[in-house]
């Protein structure tokens, strides 16, 4: 398994997951959003097309299998999937679900108020719930 080196507010604001075949996933630290993030494991990556066709095709599929998974399990009304960078240049995807009423709802979640941390409980059953989830995808 390929390691990269994450940039420092990605480590600051996000707890890792699991480790995808190209990606990996890290939870957000906002208890507001059910939010995921997931980075390739490529060095000196920023954009999608400084991947290889393959691993763009690989990012889409995971994007896409976690933020349906992610989207079930939270009961969301919708997903939303981001690749911004203006303040992280370092590759990454925002995979987060969205409910109608939410601390940020309609705007995105960027900027928008507080972050809610997770407490150790909470941390630990999120983390549980997703990687039972992610067992019996074919992601792994």
């Amino acid at each position: 398994m390929v390691s990269i080196e994450l940039d420092e507010r990605l480590v600051q604001d996000s707890y890792p997951v699991t480790e995808l075949p190209l990606c990996q996933l890290r939870l957000m630290d906002d208890t507001r959003f059910p939010w995921l993030i997931l980075i390739p494991r490529r060095g000196g990556v920023s954009e999608v097309f400084d991947l290889d066709e393959a691993d763009q095709q690989q990012l889409w599929r995971e994007a896409a299998t976690v933020g349906k998974m992610l989207k079930t399990l939270s009961g969301g009304d919708k997903l939303n999937v981001a690749s911004l960078g203006n303040v992280v240049a370092q590759l990454h995807v925002h995979v987060v679900v969205r409910h109608r009423g939410d601390a940020a709802w309609p705007a995105p979640v960027w900027g928008h108020g507080e972050a809610v941390p997770y407490d150790l409980d909470s941390l630990a059953a999120m983390r549980g719930h997703l990687l039972a989830q992610i067992e019996v995808l074919t992601l792994r």
